[in-house]
């Protein structure tokens, strides 16, 4: 077996050489992150395993990748990128990894919370144009922590939260328990907290989650934190609610659409703080999502 790695970073690049083994399958780099799909052909060539960053992957390209028996995903969120049942009716496996980035997504979490209470990306605005906008900032200490699933990542960013002394709620779809946390059921959640952080999977059933109507059901002024994937909100209902002053910030990693095009809404908008879907970019992270695809890589060639 042979693997081709489509869509590497200089980053991932640099970690894959340095924890590959020389037993490991041969595994072709390519260099370059902004591969197109109608280009995964040729680069694939006769490879049985591509490993995909954040390359999507339709159907009707990987059916002309004759050798190609498995994809190994980056990550959790393979559904935004390839249509994982489609695959599999041509053969195709799809691995994702899981838990590689659970600290850093959490911690990333966590900073978008407290730079959206603080409102220091509006006051960093502000300052670097020539002003002096200090603005009230929210005190967390004592508020409330709703957590919208509760994963790996979850379960961290519960950690962080009552460290900080904030009382923490969560929903997940399974019975969870955890020590400090009140599960509750989900209308409660979005009606007590004063902040809601999302770490749900996207599939299906998650797609829009957030919808209007839960926007509605909670708090006036609420902080609303998205690591996970941007189709769990309703994107529309989001903005409508942050330019009418009912969401009071939304402070965001992840969105409908990636890149961020130029005047999108959510730019213009002084009550939403941005990053560019990097809440898993740590040095450590990185370690581990390329040890865990190598891992996959000997347990296929072991299989084969």
């Amino acid at each position: 077996m042979k693997a081709v790695f489509l869509d590497a970073s200089p980053t991932l690049a640099r970690v894959t050489k340095r924890l590959r083994q020389g037993s490991d399958m041969p595994i072709t780099i390519n260099e370059d992150p902004d591969i197109t799909p109608d280009q995964i052909p040729a680069v694939t060539g006769d490879a049985d395993v591509v490993w995909i960053d954040h390359t999507s992957l339709p159907t009707d390209i990987a059916r002309q990748c004759l050798n190609l028996r498995h994809v190994i995903f980056l990550g959790t969120g393979a559904r935004s990128y390839m249509d994982l049942e489609a695959l599999a009716d041509i053969g195709i496996e799809v691995h994702i990894i899981k838990g590689y980035g659970d600290t850093a997504v959490a911690e990333c979490a966590f900073g978008l919370m407290w730079a959206a209470a603080k409102g220091f990306a509006g006051m960093d605005r502000g300052v670097r144009e020539g002003g002096w906008p200090r603005t009230d900032g929210l005190q967390l200490t004592g508020k409330t922590l709703g957590l919208v699933g509760f994963g790996g990542i979850g379960e961290e960013m519960a950690r962080l939260g009552l460290g900080v002394g904030m009382r923490v709620i969560a929903w997940n779809r399974t019975p969870k328990t955890y020590p400090g946390v009140e599960f509750l059921p989900l209308e409660t959640i979005l009606e007590q907290s004063h902040v809601v952080s999302l770490h749900l999977l996207l599939n299906d059933e998650t797609r829009g989650f957030i919808s209007k109507e839960r926007i509605a059901a909670m708090r006036d002024d609420a902080i609303l934190v998205n690591t996970a994937r941007g189709a769990v909100i309703d994107e529309a209902a989001m903005i409508e609610a942050l330019q009418t002053g009912k969401l009071g910030h939304a402070a965001l990693d992840v969105f409908d659409v990636e890149p961020l095009p130029a005047g999108h809404a959510l730019t213009t908008l002084d009550n939403v703080t941005l990053s560019a879907h990097s809440a898993f970019r740590t040095p450590e992270a990185s370690d581990n999502l390329i040890e865990f695809a190598l891992n996959h890589g000997r347990r296929l060639s072991k299989a084969a």
